[in-house]
């Protein structure tokens, strides 16, 4: 499948068999994308010598890659819902402001420790395993997260074996001792912040109903200071109340933060939903901020935004790509009285519930389902130029808004396509500067 895109003056050609991409002049881009345009015999010569170069060199038309997904029956991850209960009443959370559509609670120590023991015991020959403490708000439940992190990490060293911990805050309480735990423990800590004071306290607040951007930029800023080169990213979510997002991630950056992600959000909420009509405008500002994250990365200023980052040369291998996220099959979620959901996204969906960390066993017909979904199940990405790169989308939200894990939200899709457009300019703008 051959997918051709202008951005601005600029004329590109992706080959998804081949996962190429070329930067071509116009006419050739009529060529390849307008049948109905007529040529002269001189232009049409000219035309066919590069598209011909390009066939013979495997790099267009090229057939597409079928490779078998890369799925085991053994366990990875798991995200510990360490608490179900948040200082935050975010208006967009999908939680239900933490609760999860349920009583609020944390997760004791025996739980977390019993969620270590079932992800060691299914873990097969892996070596490196994941655990991401999430919430709600797990600052509100650090002690079980340090003594799960010591507890996890004295077991895997008896197997042979090692964790990679991730925490997701709010950054409320994110005072001089949680900072110097996650430096010393965390692989990975994702900080939610939403952009412009104006932007975040709209819809992050407290529980007295203020404002919750005040009294969190000051620590996170300390903590990303702190950090040195270990991984972190603020992550931020948009709303049809802030569809100039571009403004945010530039705010964002400005204010020192490097790795950034800003999602639209996904929620029903008639005010904050992002609709169809909103697309040409969330269009328009992916394109205003890929023009300027291509004039500061060569200015020497650049930052990472995640959805700005594609390899089309290396990244994961093929079967890879096409097997989804492995949420239901290789990944977990578990929740305070340690029953166990897809993933954070399922959590408290009795419908998804695939049993209890101290069963130590899970719902085997739901877990088949998960392991048969790939990307060659979700019939709709057959036609897809982003189907090898965004792998059929996320099977929550496909399913709370299709009914079917296999039936992508097209809100998404429309979405990813842009945002992967963007990303193959960056890239080949990239590439240019380094000819």
């Amino acid at each position: 499948m051959v997918h051709v895109f202008t951005y601005h003056d600029k004329h590109y050609i992706y080959d998804t068999g081949s996962a190429s991409l070329h930067e071509c002049d116009e006419k050739t881009a009529k060529y390849l994308s307008d049948a109905s345009v007529a040529f002269t015999d001189e232009e049409l010569k000219e035309i066919l010598a590069d598209v011909n170069g390009l066939k013979e060199a495997g790099l267009l038309y090229a057939d597409e890659p079928k490779a078998y997904p890369m799925k085991s029956g053994e366990v990875k991850a798991l995200c510990l819902h360490v608490s179900h209960d948040c200082n935050l009443r975010c208006k967009y959370c999908f939680a239900d402001e933490g609760a999860y559509h349920s009583v609020r609670e944390t997760m004791s120590f025996e739980t977390a420790k019993a969620a270590i023991d079932f992800l060691l015991k299914e873990s097969g020959k892996r070596k490196v395993l994941e655990v991401d403490f999430f919430g709600g708000e797990p600052l509100m439940n650090l002690d079980v997260v340090k003594r799960t992190v010591y507890y996890a990490k004295e077991e895997a060293a008896k197997l042979g074996k090692r964790f990679l911990f991730t925490t997701t805050t709010n950054g409320l309480l994110l005072d001089d001792g949680a900072i110097e735990f996650f430096n010393a423990e965390m692989e990975n800590v994702v900080l939610s912040l939403d952009g412009r004071k104006e932007i975040h306290d709209e819809v992050r607040k407290t529980v007295n109903g203020k404002g919750s951007f005040d009294a969190v930029i000051g620590q996170i800023k300390k903590f990303v200071k702190s950090r040195g080169d270990k991984h972190y990213y603020v992550r931020g979510t948009f709303t049809a109340k802030n569809l100039d997002f571009s403004k945010d991630v530039l705010f964002l950056a400005d204010e020192g933060f490097d790795s950034l992600s800003v999602e639209p959000v996904v929620t029903d909420i008639p005010e904050l939903q992002i609709k169809e009509e909103h697309l040409p405008q969330i269009e328009k500002e992916y394109e205003i901020l890929c023009d300027e994250y291509v004039k500061r990365e060569e200015e020497g200023k650049g930052f990472n935004f995640f959805h700005f980052n594609v390899d089309l040369e290396g990244g994961p291998c093929l079967s890879k790509r096409v097997s989804a996220c492995g949420a239901g099959n290789e990944y977990f979620s578990v929740v305070p009285n340690g029953d166990i959901y897809p993933c954070h996204q399922f959590a408290g969906d009795k419908k998804w519930r695939m049993g209890n960390v101290f069963e130590g066993k899970l719902d085997k017909d739901l877990r088949e389902k998960f392991a048969a979904s790939c990307l060659f199940t979700r019939r709709k990405c057959d036609g897809c130029f982003a189907k090898f790169i965004c792998s059929g989308g996320c099977s929550a939200n496909n399913y709370h808004y299709n009914g079917d894990i296999d039936i992508p939200y097209e809100m998404t899709c429309a979405m990813m396509k842009k945002r992967i457009e963007c990303a193959m300019h960056v890239l080949a703008e990239r590439k240019s500067r380094e000819k």
